[in-house]
Parts: structure tokens; C-alpha cells; sequence
């Protein structure tokens, strides 16, 4: 029996020439990343193991990109405190004011995580790097201090479910569609601590910001980690970011064992959006009744990337202006995404158009500033939770969707697809 590429990867981490689902493992970790909330706990348990130095300042990541720039005297004190470890301890990677972005699209962007590796974080999300051909997935803090420590988790092998990609992308239908419509069909458990591996020949005309978007929303359907076999298009990204750090493709053998396979034609998907309060609440937006918003927001590490805020100012650009009832924020995800947009002329269409155009941060994804809910106000977010209270009141409702889908509404008031 051959092995996935999951199983692979994990394997060759622990030094074995096959390892099989189920099994317990202590693999090497390559990455270890935390934020300005989660790193404070793992820093505080780190220093309780009585342990001087973590085991490689070059392997670590503190990005703090969920509270800043410091939004109350808290989040300032949880920064200043990881700041002050980070230079204690040399860490090469740290990132803060106008160096940060949103970690999960700035670790890629940088070249720190690449193909082959084991990427763990204290952050749900950071499965998001699956989309390279690693295995990355979010862990607690507790865990992230043991790793500094050791260089080394824990893990039970997961399962695998292949996800076989087939047909064409129909007109303003991408990777965030396709992954809103599959965890709308498997549900927000229905891959639960097991590997979703995208494959088939569709997966091959998905752009790099695709299968970011795809990879990123797995734990949405309860996934341990996403992954795509890198391929052309990855080789060439790599190129194009000038990647110097070495890394490794793998590949799923033939005959790997997979728990489940499933098939999706995609040319029966429309642009989708998820309704309240669950991810798999999703519908067509033709098929949903005309319902008015308060609020667009465009960015996170879902779909901060500049080819995300290029369809969006596409959209408004020909709008000329965005609706004056709706607020819509502009989140550019790194400032290199940000560099890019200004240099596009990207950002003009949207201040002219009414938008508000913010510094990279998490911010309102998870409620905690740039764009918090009112009692009973409706957004449509190109984010990845929409439970109740997510973006602020438990009153408000919030609506997942593609930049397309966001802009198209933004501009018309209510939710709706491009002309």
C-alpha cells in the first residue's frame, strides 16, 4: 500500500520510511508560529519548562497582526511582552508595525515556509500552508511551547479524504466558492481531524491565491490540515518570490490509502455565500432572497491577497462608487500586498469609491477592532467564521463570501453577484 503526501512528509520528519494513519508520532517541526494572542500563553509555559533558549531562533515566527496597531492598553502590554522575549531570545522572525502582516499569507510571501515542511501555529489557520505542498496545522499554545523548546510534537497521523476537483470555474466562481460549496456539502465536521487533499485536473488551472483560500478554510469543515501536490504553478510562485530557502516536493502515491474520496464537479457551482452562524450554512447567491447590509469587509488571510483586491476593484471601479449605506473596509493582508495595491492603483479606485482602506491586521475577522458589528447590522465578509458574535454584537449577522461576491454587494447594498 503507498502512502499520501501527507503521510509522507510526516514520515520522513520522524526519520521512518513509512508511517500509517493512526499511529503516534514525535516528528522535527520546521515552523513555529504564534501571534500577538496566543503567543503570550506559549511564552508564559515555555519559561514554566525552566528551559534558557528555545531550540532555534530561526525557526520561529512571532507575528503580531491581531490587535495592531495596539487597539487598548491590553493588546499593547501582550505585544510589549512577546516584543521583549523576541529580543531576549534573537528571534529571527519577528514582525510588528510596519513590517507585519497577516501571518498566514505572510509567512508564504516571505519564503519562511515552503514546500516538504511540518508548519505548526497557535492559530487555527495556519493550515492555510497546505496550499505549498506542507503539512501545517494549527496546534494550542502549550503545544507551541513545547516545540520551542524541543523542536518536536506530538501528532496521531490523520486519515486522509481525497477531494477530486473536476470541471471549469463558471464566471466570478473562485477558490472561495469552491470551498464554501464543499464544506456547505461534507458539513463543519465533516472531515474532523483528517487531511483534505485536493486534487484532480481542475486543481491544476487554480491560481496559488486559490488554493491559499482553499487550504485555509479545512479547519471550517473540522480538518486537521489541507494540502495540494505542488505542481507548475507552485514552482513558479516560488520562483516568483524568489524563495532561497530549499524545500521538497512530494506527491501521493497511486495506491494511497484515503478514508474517503470525493468528487466535485465544479461546474455546477455559482458563487456562493455562507449564511449565519455556520460556515456550511451555504446557498447560491441567485438563490438567496435580497437581503440589505451594513457592512463589506475585504481582506483577511482568507482573501487579503492582491489578486483578491484586484477583482474586487475591478468590480468597483466600474461602480464608480460604493453604496452610502454600506461601510466597506479594505484590508490589504502584508504591506507588500498593500505596495502592490497602491503601485496598481488599486487603492485610488477604492478611496474614491467611498471605501475605507486599513493597515494589515486581523482586526474585525474575529470582532476585535477595524470594523466591529452593531446590534442587528448585517456584513458580508471575505473572512472565514461567521458564528454568532463573531464580527462584534450577537445580534449582527455575518455573511462569508468571494471579494467578487463582497464588491458586487458593497456597491448595490445588498448581497448580490457582479453584473
Amino acid at each position: 500500500m503507498g502512502s499520501t503526501i501527507t503521510e509522507k512528509i510526516l514520515a520522513e520528519h520522524c526519520g521512518k520510511k513509512v508511517i500509517e494513519a493512526g499511529e503516534f508520532i514525535k516528528p522535527k517541526i520546521d515552523v513555529i508560529l504564534s501571534n500577538d494572542i496566543t503567543a503570550p500563553l506559549a511564552i508564559k509555559e515555555f519559561r514554566k519548562i525552566g528551559i534558557k533558549k528555545v531550540f532555534n531562533r530561526n525557526k520561529i515566527a512571532l507575528v503580531m497582526d491581531h490587535f495592531t496597531p495596539n487597539k487598548d492598553i491590553l493588546s499593547a502590554e501582550h505585544v510589549k511582552f512577546v516584543r521583549e522575549f523576541a529580543r531576549e531570545q534573537k528571534i529571527k522572525y519577528y514582525y510588528e508595525g510596519g513590517s507585519v502582516g497577516i501571518e498566514h499569507v505572510l509567512l508564504p510571501e516571505q519564503g519562511i515556509v515552503v514546500p516538504g515542511e511540518i508548519i505548526i501555529g497557535a492559530d487555527s489557520h495556519t493550515c492555510t500552508c497546505g496550499a505549498l505542498g506542507a503539512f501545517s496545522t494549527g496546534v494550542g499554545s502549550t503545544d507551541v511551547a513545547a516545540a520551542m523548546a524541543t523542536g518536536k510534537i506530538w501528532f496521531k497521523v490523520p486519515n486522509s479524504i481525497k477531494f477530486i476537483l473536476k470541471g471549469k470555474l463558471n464566471k466570478w466562481v473562485s477558490g472561495k466558492d469552491i470551498i464554501l460549496y464543499i464544506i456547505g456539502i461534507i458539513g463543519v465536521d465533516g472531515a474532523l481531524y483528517n487531511s483534505m487533499e485536493f486534487t484532480g485536473p481542475l486543481c491544476k488551472k487554480l491560481t496559488m491565491a486559490d488554493r491559499f483560500t482553499i487550504a485555509n478554510m479545512v479547519i471550517e469543515a473540522g480538518g486537521k490540515s489541507g494540502i495540494f501536490a505542488p505542481d507548475e504553478v507552485t514552482k513558479k510562485y516560488l520562483l516568483e518570490k524568489r524563495i532561497q530557502k530549499n524545500y521538497k516536493f512530494y506527491t501521493s502515491d497511486k495506491d494511497a490509502k484515503y478514508i474517503k474520496i470525493i468528487e466535485i464537479d465544479c461546474n455546477k457551482i455559482s458563487p456562493q455565500v455562507s449564511m449565519p452562524f455556520l460556515p456550511s450554512n451555504t446557498k447560491a447567491v441567485k438563490n438567496i432572497k435580497k437581503t440589505y447590509i451594513d457592512q463589506v469587509i475585504i481582506g483577511s488571510c482568507t482573501n487579503g491577497r492582491i489578486e483578491d483586491l484586484r477583482v474586487a476593484a475591478s468590480i468597483i471601479k466600474k461602480a464608480k462608487k460604493v453604496n452610502s449605506n454600506v461601510r466597506t473596509i479594505i484590508i490589504p493582508a502584508t504591506p507588500e500586498v498593500y505596495s502592490q495595491a497602491l503601485n496598481e492603483g488599486l487603492l485610488k479606485i477604492f478611496i474614491d469609491a467611498g471605501a475605507i482602506i486599513s493597515a494589515p491586521t486581523c482586526g474585525p475577522c474575529l470582532g476585535g477592532h477595524m470594523g466591529v458589528l452593531a446590534s442587528n447590522e448585517k456584513c458580508v465578509s471575505t473572512t472565514n467564521r461567521n458564528f454568532v458574535g463573531r464580527m462584534g454584537h450577537a445580534k449582527s449577522q455575518l455573511f462569508l463570501a468571494s471579494p467578487a461576491v463582497a464588491a458586487a454587494s458593497s456597491v448595490k447594498g445588498y448581497i448580490s453577484i457582479p453584473n
